[in-house]
């Protein structure tokens, strides 16, 4: 007999269909959003975004429009790839691709061209043998020579571009006469596809590597400015009236954005150095413009985010001073990092500015919260000193201990070979008897506050001995800070910023209150470009 269908399990059924289909229903609004948070972000993408289409749309045209498509024919897909692989988000990384091509695409042709004419006079035999070796041989050294440095950094692709042709121009001629309308059909091509570019990179809206280069290090030291002032505040605070977790998660991953930003910034910083030597922009001026003097300084701001992150790991640590111990160098330290927050801040505003910097001024009050933060450990000697009142102390206890041995060993050198000497015996028991017991409590009472002040003073010591730890970090900021300040100093002579004027310092002042009232600003996010070949 057949069981009738069960009315709950269609129900079930039915209700999880639903469920899959609003929750597929919810997707598309998903993307929605998320695409549309990447363009809030940072609106220049959706402009690079158009421009591309843009530039594909014009060299469809050669497909699209008869009288090109008659010139170019088939060879207009060239065209295409070129806009697709060259085709990038800033200016200098447009120009170096499209160079590269070109330039590739050129001698590949050239040297192709030469040797067609030379195996064009030969045999079938001899000219398949030529035509292989010039192919061997064309292929190692290309390869090869992409293994050199100065190559590798600005030309591979270039040198991928041109053994690319090379090979299809050398290959497809020997089963083919004439291979020059081939090889300069594509040139046009490419020729059309990189002038597209160039001229959507450089004339329509253009995208900069040295301006993305230049304000990702202002937004460098801002970030560590930040990071350094709520690390200080984070580690003062008051754990006992911190009753939201959550909140104090949220804070402590704010302190990493500052400096993770610096710390992960090294190829990027290399990249927009390289492309920005590429854009006329700048080389327009009677020198060049010191873009490796960006990528020096970054890498000397990479040595003093290190400390940061030790200062914040210093948050993290199992082992924390009491409250009551950090509350008495709360001002000293505050001090200490609101002045360092206070010069990278000023070194930011002089970059993004184009002008120099006093840092005499900012060393000065650099150092008077130094000696502030000396002076606050100094009055705490129980605190920071008490490490040669434990190592004294220690040191009568092993001369105590040491005492206690000798006479121990004393007393057993004195004892005969033989366990059954009773002379021996009798006169250990009469000279423990003729001993006052009054010694021994003497000697009790005088050795308990001993061991109790070594106790007390090691308690004390180690628990100072992780604030020791941040206050000596803070101290080696203030050193590597100078180290900061010396490269700034070298790329304000290079870039030859114009002089520290008054109105400089008014402009300064007003931009320090606006960053006091508002300090989480929108950081400018550097994009760093895809070499990837065709």
């Amino acid at each position: 007999m057949a069981c009738a269908p069960d009315p709950s399990s269609n129900k079930n059924n039915s209700s999880i269909l639903s469920q899959q289909v609003k929750r597929f229903s919810r997707i598309p609004a998903s993307w929605g959003a998320h695409a549309w948070s990447i363009g809030r972000e940072d609106p220049r993408r959706a402009i690079h975004a158009l421009k591309v289409g843009t530039a594909l749309a014009l060299v469809s045209l050669l497909y699209i429009l008869e009288p090109l498509f008659k010139g170019v024919g088939k060879n207009a897909m060239w065209a295409v790839m070129t806009v697709v692989v060259v085709q990038e988000f800033t200016a200098g990384a447009t120009l170096c691709k499209g160079l590269n091509r070109g330039l590739g695409t050129v001698l590949a042709g050239s040297l192709a061209f030469i040797i067609e004419l030379v195996a064009a006079r030969s045999g079938k035999v001899f000219r398949a043998l030529f035509v292989g070796s010039s192919v061997f041989l064309i292929g190692f050294a290309a390869t090869y020579l992409r293994f050199f440095p100065t190559i590798k950094k600005s030309y591979d692709y270039g040198v991928v571009i041109f053994l690319l042709t090379f090979n299809l121009i050398t290959v497809s001629s020997f089963r083919q006469e004439n291979v020059v309308p081939i090889a300069r059909d594509r040139l046009i091509t490419i020729a059309i596809g990189c002038a597209i570019c160039v001229f959507m990179s450089l004339f329509v809206l253009p995208n900069w590597s040295g301006e993305d280069l230049h304000y990702s290090t202002v937004h460098k030291f801002e970030g560590l400015a930040r990071s350094i002032e709520a690390c200080v505040t984070e580690y003062f605070q008051d754990r006992d009236k911190d009753d939201n977790i959550l909140d104090k998660q949220e804070s402590r991953a704010s302190i990493q954005i500052g400096y993770r930003a610096v710390l992960e910034s090294k190829s990027s910083d290399e990249t927009l150095a390289h492309y920005a030597s590429w854009e006329p922009r700048h080389s327009m001026r009677c020198y060049s413009y010191p873009w490796q003097k960006y990528v020096k300084l970054g890498s000397v701001l990479r040595h003093f985010a290190y400390t940061v992150a030790a200062l914040h790991g210093c948050l993290e640590s199992e082992i924390q001073t009491p409250p009551s111990v950090r509350s008495l160098f709360r001002n000293p330290c505050t001090r200490v990092a609101r002045e360092v927050a206070k010069v990278l801040q000023e070194l930011a505003i002089s970059i993004r500015d184009h002008h120099r910097c006093a840092p005499d001024e900012l060393s000065d009050h650099l150092h008077e919260a130094l000696q502030d933060l000396n002076s606050a450990i100094r009055s705490q000697p129980r605190l920071f000193l008490g490490s040669k009142h434990a190592c004294a102390n220690s040191r009568v206890v092993m001369e105590l201990n040491s005492g206690k041995n000798t006479a121990a060993t004393t007393t057993r050198t004195t004892l005969p070979s033989s366990k059954t000497d009773t002379a021996s015996l009798l006169e250990r028991r009469k000279a423990k008897a003729d001993q006052p017991p009054s010694g021994s409590r003497n000697e009790r009472t005088t050795l308990r506050p001993t061991l109790s002040k070594i106790a007390m003073t090691s308690l004390e010591f180690s628990e100072a001995l992780p604030f020791a730890a941040f206050a000596s970090l803070l101290v080696e900021m203030v050193v590597r800070l100078e180290m900061v300040m010396e490269e700034v100093k070298k790329l304000e002579r290079a870039a030859n910023f114009r002089e520290f004027t008054g109105h400089d310092c008014l402009a300064i002042d007003v931009t320090s209150n606006e960053r006091m009232r508002n300090p989480n600003g929108v950081p400018l996010h550097s994009h760093t470009v895809s070499t990837a070949a065709e």
